[in-house]
């Protein structure tokens, strides 16, 4: 290898190394942030001085002794307290003797580094209500309704039976004018109904044919109406219910981007028929440390602090202004349906999205299914039931395959295991 390709090959790998250092120190940065939102937010404020749980950790880095002591604080400060660190001992005296969780085997070295490369960066810009950055400045304009359909057909009625009314006068003077020019007798006034009358008996089969299409159009009309009773669906816009909640809680920041689990707040999807909805408590777990939002910035979660009855300067709570919330529900289904949750969950292995559309993605839940008998059944119809592992299906898997020997492979949809009762869902 000459000179010129060792040089050559020398600062090509130079640069590689350098890009892949700039590149890991992003993504730790990015990391750091996203495991202390995790693990730590809770407690700690990262780039301000307001005590939370624990002390705020704005300027951390000036108060703390060099090296990696922080690194060994966070992953077990239990262990340097007992070892009589005397700085360690100090801040454990200083929050009333309240030890940290040890993070030792849930966050690693680099996790750790990661965190501390993130304290050390600036703060996280929060955008606020108002124009977004790099918007069109629309975004938060008001969309202003349109006509009422009920308003636009009341208005035609009126116009129609104005023109009816004035054509009618109108054709009855020029008709008598006609007459008298012809020598002939005025026409006998008549009212409005006294002429509809005379002119449906002379026309009695149009007039059959109108109320037999008419009938058809109001009977379908009120097959629609009863299709949809109790379901809150558009099936023209493909849209659901998609009501205001008293708190404007994003989906799309808690279960998508900070990837907390369904579960954690409708704790009893695996165990009940009903999903339920979590109190302002389960709220408190984390909105007790975090009390600013990237979006809507103190505004809502001052309203869980309102409802809890918590003071966010004092950290105590006041059970006297407890003011619990009213969520609206947006996933309904009419009284005479029965569906259980966690038959479908756990046994089913249905993932939440398949009914309930990519909340990961939504801000305010709306209803992205429509929810209805044929739907229930369409589902039914295709879907293979989880027997694999299940020894409670073991049985009836083996007499499935004997009674349909010849007729279907070992596939089988919840239709072939009564999935099509009507007692199942209508008891």
């Amino acid at each position: 290898m000459n000179s010129r390709m060792f040089q050559f090959s020398f600062k090509s790998l130079l640069g590689i190394a350098m890009m892949l250092v700039l590149f890991s120190g992003n993504m730790k940065a990015e990391d750091g942030a996203k495991l202390f939102k995790q693990n730590c937010a809770v407690c700690h404020a990262s780039h301000t001085d307001q005590k939370l749980t624990g002390p705020g950790l704005k300027g951390v880095f000036d108060r703390i002794p060099p090296g990696d002591w922080v690194k060994r604080w966070i992953l077990n400060n239990e262990k340097m307290i007992k070892g009589g660190d005397p700085y360690a001992s100090k801040i454990f005296s200083e929050n009333g003797k309240a030890a940290m969780t040890v993070f030792e085997g849930q966050i690693d070295d680099k996790g750790v580094d990661a965190i501390i490369a993130f304290l050390k960066g600036p703060a996280p810009v929060v955008v606020l209500p108002g124009k977004p950055v790099g918007g069109t400045g629309n975004e938060g304009e008001e969309v202003k309704p349109g006509i009422e359909p009920l308003y636009f057909v009341l208005g035609s009625i009126v116009l129609l039976a104005i023109f009816i009314t004035t054509f009618r006068s109108v054709r009855t003077s020029l008709q008598n004018s006609a007459n008298r020019t012809e020598g002939k007798p005025e026409n006998p006034d008549m009212t409005f109904f006294e002429e509809a009358r005379h002119w449906i008996s002379g026309h009695r089969r149009l007039v059959g044919v109108l109320c037999i299409v008419v009938g058809f159009m109001g009977m379908k009309s009120c097959w629609d109406a009863c299709y949809d009773i109790g379901v809150y669906y558009d099936w023209k816009t493909q849209k659901g219910y998609h009501p205001d909640q008293p708190i404007k809680f994003s989906h799309k920041i808690h279960a998508g981007e900070n990837e907390i689990a369904c579960q954690y707040c409708h704790n009893t999807v695996e165990k009940s028929r009903h999903a339920g909805i979590p109190s302002v408590n389960v709220c408190m777990n984390c909105h007790k440390g975090i009390q600013e939002g990237p979006t809507t910035g103190k505004t809502e979660i001052a309203k869980i602090y309102a409802a809890a009855g918590f003071n966010p300067t004092t950290q105590k709570y006041d059970v006297s202004k407890t003011n619990p919330l009213s969520w609206l529900k947006v996933h309904n289904l009419p009284d005479h349906v029965y569906f259980n949750h966690s038959q479908h969950v756990v046994v089913g292995k249905i993932e939440c999205a398949k009914c309930h559309g990519d909340v990961k993605a939504m801000t305010t839940v709306e209803q992205k299914a429509p929810l209805t008998m044929r739907w229930c059944v369409d589902c039914h119809r295709t879907t293979e039931v989880a027997m694999a592992g299940n020894a409670y299906y073991d049985r009836l898997h083996k007499a499935l395959k004997e009674k349909y020997k010849g007729q279907y492979d070992v596939k089988f949809t919840v239709d072939k295991i009564g999935g099509l009762e009507c007692g199942k869902c209508h008891y």
